[in-house]
């Protein structure tokens, strides 16, 4: 009895949940998800390098718009692949992150296709501002298209997921008593 073996434990200790360095993962995000997301910030990047390496512009109002845009939508991308990736994610819950993602990618692509043709339609021709606008409008219909994606599968759920009685009506078996005599 000295050598403790009736004092032994009769519970076994609780697995520490696994979690990832620095609250990293990306299970969140389906694999086409997860492409397009970068597909979308590469595009972006390269808009943006290409509109900033433009040595000098005739009518540089487009050019400047343009550099906003493309700069705004490589940040939102990534802040966007940030959130699903993070603990974020679970902190402000799917719903919230679904609904910000369909709305930034929904504005983000209008106002993407909205700089890259007023930057076409202002700019000299040069191969450098071609190659932005390019990537410019690949970059927003990347977005465009990730966000009628997104837009489909939440309409079919919310048009699903109604209830079929929505009057709360007395025939449904939680209204019944559940001890009936006969």
């Amino acid at each position: 009895m000295q050598d403790g073996a009736v004092y032994n434990e009769t519970t076994e200790p609780q697995a520490k949940p696994t979690h990832c360095p620095f609250g990293c993962t990306l299970r969140r995000l389906s694999g086409w998800q997860l492409g397009a997301k970068a597909f979308q910030a590469i595009l972006s990047f390269l808009a943006f390098i290409c509109e900033e390496i433009v040595e000098g512009c005739i009518k540089c109002a487009g050019l400047y718009i343009f550099e906003f845009i493309s700069c705004s939508a490589l940040l939102l991308s990534l802040l966007t692949l940030c959130v699903y990736c993070t603990d974020i994610y679970e902190r402000f819950g799917k719903n919230k992150v679904q609904i910000a993602n369909l709305l930034t990618i929904a504005v983000t692509g209008v106002c993407f296709l909205l700089a890259s043709i007023v930057f076409a339609v202002t700019s000299s021709g040069s191969s450098l501002e071609n190659a932005a606008c390019i990537f410019g409008f690949l970059a927003s219909f990347a977005f465009l298209a990730e966000s009628i994606i997104e837009y489909f599968p939440n309409r079919k759920q919310n048009i699903d997921g109604c209830s079929e009685n929505p009057g709360n009506t007395q025939t449904t078996t939680e209204h019944q008593p559940l001890n009936t005599h006969c």
